[in-house]
Protein backbone atom coordinates (compact mmCIF):
# COMPACT_ATOMS: atom_id res chain seq x y z
CA UNK A 1 0.00 0.00 0.00
CA UNK A 2 1.32 3.45 -1.21
CA UNK A 3 0.13 5.60 1.55
CA UNK A 4 2.14 6.35 5.11
CA UNK A 5 0.67 3.40 6.87
CA UNK A 6 0.97 5.42 10.06
CA UNK A 7 -2.45 7.46 8.42
CA UNK A 8 -3.81 4.07 8.01
CA UNK A 9 -6.13 3.21 11.34
CA UNK A 10 -8.82 0.43 12.72
CA UNK A 11 -11.99 1.66 12.92
CA UNK A 12 -14.33 -1.13 15.29
CA UNK A 13 -17.89 -0.72 13.48
CA UNK A 14 -18.96 -2.51 16.56
CA UNK A 15 -23.15 -2.15 15.90
CA UNK A 16 -22.17 -4.00 11.99
CA UNK A 17 -19.56 -6.21 13.60
CA UNK A 18 -17.38 -4.95 11.40
CA UNK A 19 -13.30 -4.23 11.31
CA UNK A 20 -12.91 -1.09 9.03
CA UNK A 21 -9.47 0.27 8.03
CA UNK A 22 -9.48 3.85 7.09
CA UNK A 23 -6.97 6.35 6.01
CA UNK A 24 -6.70 9.35 8.56
CA UNK A 25 -5.44 11.70 5.08
CA UNK A 26 -8.27 10.24 3.17
CA UNK A 27 -11.73 11.24 3.20
CA UNK A 28 -13.26 8.90 5.93
CA UNK A 29 -16.73 7.69 6.34
CA UNK A 30 -19.62 9.43 8.73
CA UNK A 31 -23.01 9.14 8.98
CA UNK A 32 -24.33 10.16 5.63
CA UNK A 33 -23.05 6.27 4.61
CA UNK A 34 -24.87 4.47 7.69
CA UNK A 35 -28.13 6.76 6.49
CA UNK A 36 -27.53 6.10 2.83
CA UNK A 37 -27.40 2.13 3.72
CA UNK A 38 -30.58 2.32 5.94
CA UNK A 39 -32.38 4.19 3.27
CA UNK A 40 -31.23 2.05 0.39
CA UNK A 41 -31.67 -1.83 2.32
CA UNK A 42 -34.87 -1.90 2.19
CA UNK A 43 -34.34 -2.39 -1.44
CA UNK A 44 -31.69 -5.16 -1.50
CA UNK A 45 -32.94 -8.39 -1.82
CA UNK A 46 -31.63 -11.78 -1.47
CA UNK A 47 -31.04 -11.97 -5.25
CA UNK A 48 -29.92 -8.66 -5.51
CA UNK A 49 -26.29 -7.42 -7.04
CA UNK A 50 -25.59 -3.82 -5.72
CA UNK A 51 -23.15 -1.67 -6.63
CA UNK A 52 -21.67 1.38 -5.23
CA UNK A 53 -20.52 4.30 -7.16
CA UNK A 54 -17.45 5.99 -5.83
CA UNK A 55 -16.92 3.20 -2.75
CA UNK A 56 -14.23 4.43 -1.23
CA UNK A 57 -13.11 2.21 1.42
CA UNK A 58 -16.08 -0.33 0.92
CA UNK A 59 -18.14 1.26 3.79
CA UNK A 60 -21.39 1.36 2.22
CA UNK A 61 -21.63 -2.48 0.40
CA UNK A 62 -20.07 -3.76 3.95
CA UNK A 63 -23.20 -2.07 6.02
CA UNK A 64 -25.62 -3.06 3.33
CA UNK A 65 -23.81 -6.61 3.57
CA UNK A 66 -25.10 -6.57 7.35
CA UNK A 67 -28.60 -6.04 6.50
CA UNK A 68 -28.58 -8.37 3.72
CA UNK A 69 -26.61 -11.63 4.19
CA UNK A 70 -27.31 -13.31 0.65
CA UNK A 71 -27.23 -9.85 -1.63
CA UNK A 72 -23.78 -9.66 -3.30
CA UNK A 73 -21.99 -6.58 -3.98
CA UNK A 74 -19.54 -4.33 -5.76
CA UNK A 75 -17.60 -1.62 -4.70
CA UNK A 76 -16.09 0.49 -7.89
CA UNK A 77 -13.44 3.28 -6.61
CA UNK A 78 -11.43 5.47 -8.72
CA UNK A 79 -8.85 6.13 -6.21
CA UNK A 80 -5.73 3.38 -6.13
CA UNK A 81 -4.98 3.92 -2.36
CA UNK A 82 -8.64 3.44 -1.51
CA UNK A 83 -9.58 0.39 -3.96
CA UNK A 84 -6.32 -0.96 -1.35
CA UNK A 85 -7.70 0.44 1.82
CA UNK A 86 -11.51 -1.52 0.45
CA UNK A 87 -9.81 -4.99 -0.53
CA UNK A 88 -7.90 -5.57 3.18
CA UNK A 89 -11.26 -4.38 4.60
CA UNK A 90 -13.27 -7.40 2.40
CA UNK A 91 -10.21 -9.64 3.38
CA UNK A 92 -10.48 -8.82 7.07
CA UNK A 93 -14.06 -9.02 7.15
CA UNK A 94 -13.74 -12.58 5.55
CA UNK A 95 -16.05 -11.25 2.66
CA UNK A 96 -14.31 -12.15 -0.28
CA UNK A 97 -17.86 -14.31 -1.71
CA UNK A 98 -19.85 -11.26 -1.14
CA UNK A 99 -17.86 -7.95 -1.83
CA UNK A 100 -15.45 -7.15 -4.88
CA UNK A 101 -13.59 -4.08 -5.09
CA UNK A 102 -12.80 -2.90 -8.83
CA UNK A 103 -10.67 -0.34 -9.71
CA UNK A 104 -11.97 2.37 -12.40
CA UNK A 105 -13.48 5.17 -13.56
CA UNK A 106 -17.26 5.06 -13.55
CA UNK A 107 -17.23 7.50 -16.69
CA UNK A 108 -15.87 4.54 -18.54
CA UNK A 109 -18.43 2.13 -17.05
CA UNK A 110 -19.50 0.83 -20.35
CA UNK A 111 -16.20 -0.42 -20.68
CA UNK A 112 -16.44 -1.96 -16.84
CA UNK A 113 -19.64 -3.36 -16.81
CA UNK A 114 -22.21 -4.77 -19.25
CA UNK A 115 -25.44 -2.81 -19.47
CA UNK A 116 -28.09 -3.30 -16.88
CA UNK A 117 -26.17 -5.62 -14.96
CA UNK A 118 -27.24 -4.28 -10.96
CA UNK A 119 -30.59 -4.71 -9.04
CA UNK A 120 -29.50 -1.61 -6.96
CA UNK A 121 -27.10 1.03 -7.09
CA UNK A 122 -26.38 3.44 -4.81
CA UNK A 123 -23.82 6.33 -4.37
CA UNK A 124 -22.09 8.87 -1.86
CA UNK A 125 -21.26 11.09 -4.62
CA UNK A 126 -18.64 14.28 -4.35
CA UNK A 127 -20.69 17.06 -2.94
CA UNK A 128 -19.23 20.56 -4.26
CA UNK A 129 -18.61 21.88 -7.23
CA UNK A 130 -14.83 22.54 -8.34
CA UNK A 131 -15.63 26.18 -7.83
CA UNK A 132 -17.08 25.75 -4.06
CA UNK A 133 -15.38 25.13 -0.88
CA UNK A 134 -12.28 24.48 0.44
CA UNK A 135 -9.69 23.75 -2.67
CA UNK A 136 -6.50 23.59 -0.93
CA UNK A 137 -6.94 20.20 0.30
CA UNK A 138 -5.18 16.84 -0.42
CA UNK A 139 -5.58 15.53 -3.92
CA UNK A 140 -7.45 12.46 -1.80
CA UNK A 141 -9.80 14.62 0.31
CA UNK A 142 -10.11 17.01 -2.99
CA UNK A 143 -11.30 14.18 -5.04
CA UNK A 144 -13.67 12.73 -2.68
CA UNK A 145 -15.52 15.98 -1.87
CA UNK A 146 -15.15 18.29 -5.12
CA UNK A 147 -16.06 17.39 -8.33
CA UNK A 148 -12.94 16.74 -10.24
CA UNK A 149 -12.68 13.86 -11.80
CA UNK A 150 -16.92 13.32 -11.89
CA UNK A 151 -19.55 15.04 -11.77
CA UNK A 152 -23.43 14.43 -10.76
CA UNK A 153 -24.31 13.89 -13.85
CA UNK A 154 -21.32 11.53 -14.45
CA UNK A 155 -23.01 9.55 -11.82
CA UNK A 156 -26.82 9.59 -12.55
CA UNK A 157 -25.48 8.52 -16.54
CA UNK A 158 -23.44 5.52 -15.16
CA UNK A 159 -26.58 4.60 -12.71
CA UNK A 160 -28.93 4.97 -15.82
CA UNK A 161 -26.69 2.90 -18.03
CA UNK A 162 -25.81 -0.29 -15.01
CA UNK A 163 -29.00 -0.46 -13.78
CA UNK A 164 -31.81 -2.71 -14.42
CA UNK A 165 -35.30 -1.20 -15.57
CA UNK A 166 -36.87 -2.57 -12.57
CA UNK A 167 -34.16 -1.44 -10.55
CA UNK A 168 -33.43 1.51 -7.89
CA UNK A 169 -30.88 4.25 -7.58
CA UNK A 170 -30.42 5.58 -4.07
CA UNK A 171 -28.38 8.55 -3.49
CA UNK A 172 -27.49 10.97 -0.60
CA UNK A 173 -26.82 14.52 -1.68
CA UNK A 174 -27.10 18.49 -0.18
CA UNK A 175 -29.66 20.07 -0.24
CA UNK A 176 -28.26 23.00 -2.93
CA UNK A 177 -27.68 20.55 -5.30
CA UNK A 178 -31.47 18.69 -5.42
CA UNK A 179 -32.13 21.11 -8.93
CA UNK A 180 -29.24 19.42 -10.66
CA UNK A 181 -30.16 16.25 -9.20
CA UNK A 182 -33.32 16.53 -10.46
CA UNK A 183 -32.21 17.84 -13.70
CA UNK A 184 -29.76 15.02 -14.07
CA UNK A 185 -32.19 12.28 -13.21
CA UNK A 186 -34.87 13.45 -16.03
CA UNK A 187 -31.90 13.84 -18.19
CA UNK A 188 -31.35 10.51 -18.03
CA UNK A 189 -34.67 8.40 -17.60
CA UNK A 190 -34.78 8.43 -14.30
CA UNK A 191 -38.03 9.31 -12.13
CA UNK A 192 -37.90 10.88 -8.30
CA UNK A 193 -39.84 8.17 -6.49
CA UNK A 194 -38.99 9.11 -2.60
CA UNK A 195 -37.26 11.75 -1.27
CA UNK A 196 -36.52 12.44 2.41
CA UNK A 197 -34.65 15.47 4.02
CA UNK A 198 -31.95 15.04 6.63
CA UNK A 199 -32.09 17.03 9.65
CA UNK A 200 -28.88 17.51 11.72
CA UNK A 201 -30.64 19.24 15.08
CA UNK A 202 -34.29 19.90 15.42
CA UNK A 203 -34.56 23.12 15.11
CA UNK A 204 -33.03 23.53 11.75
CA UNK A 205 -32.85 23.45 7.98
CA UNK A 206 -32.32 20.20 6.52
CA UNK A 207 -28.72 19.81 5.00
CA UNK A 208 -28.83 16.97 3.14
CA UNK A 209 -31.18 14.76 1.52
CA UNK A 210 -31.90 11.11 0.57
CA UNK A 211 -33.54 10.27 -2.62
CA UNK A 212 -34.53 7.03 -4.65
CA UNK A 213 -34.70 7.23 -8.24
CA UNK A 214 -36.46 4.53 -10.80
CA UNK A 215 -36.31 4.56 -14.36
CA UNK A 216 -39.36 4.54 -16.58
CA UNK A 217 -41.94 4.89 -14.36
CA UNK A 218 -44.91 7.23 -13.33
CA UNK A 219 -44.13 10.62 -11.67
CA UNK A 220 -45.53 10.74 -8.48
CA UNK A 221 -43.02 11.61 -5.94
CA UNK A 222 -43.37 10.68 -1.93
CA UNK A 223 -41.91 13.02 0.19
CA UNK A 224 -40.78 11.13 3.81
CA UNK A 225 -40.94 12.94 6.89
CA UNK A 226 -37.93 14.34 7.92
CA UNK A 227 -34.80 12.39 9.65
CA UNK A 228 -33.63 14.35 12.13
CA UNK A 229 -30.53 13.09 13.08
CA UNK A 230 -29.87 15.26 17.06
CA UNK A 231 -32.58 16.10 19.46
CA UNK A 232 -32.77 19.04 22.05
CA UNK A 233 -30.02 17.25 24.27
CA UNK A 234 -27.44 17.19 21.26
CA UNK A 235 -27.66 13.57 21.41
CA UNK A 236 -28.85 10.90 18.23
CA UNK A 237 -33.01 11.08 17.95
CA UNK A 238 -34.38 7.47 18.80
CA UNK A 239 -34.78 6.75 15.16
CA UNK A 240 -30.98 7.06 14.31
CA UNK A 241 -30.34 5.07 17.32
CA UNK A 242 -32.93 2.58 15.95
CA UNK A 243 -30.70 2.79 12.49
CA UNK A 244 -27.29 1.77 14.25
CA UNK A 245 -29.05 -0.70 16.28
CA UNK A 246 -30.21 -2.40 12.94
CA UNK A 247 -26.79 -3.26 11.99
CA UNK A 248 -26.38 -5.30 14.69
Amino acid sequence: MSEDKSLVRQENFVQAGLKIFQDSAAFCYGIDAVLLSSFAGKKVKNSSLVLDLGTGNGIIPFLLSKKNQCAKFCGLEIQHDAVLLAKKNVEENNLNERIEIIEGDLRNHKDLFEKQKFDVIVSNPPYMKTNCGKMNESEKLLIARHEVLCNIDDVVKAASYLIKDTGSFFLIHRCERLTDVFNSLKENNFVPKVLRFVVSHFNKEPVMFLLEARKYCKSELKIEKNLIVYGEDNVYTDEVKKIYSELQ
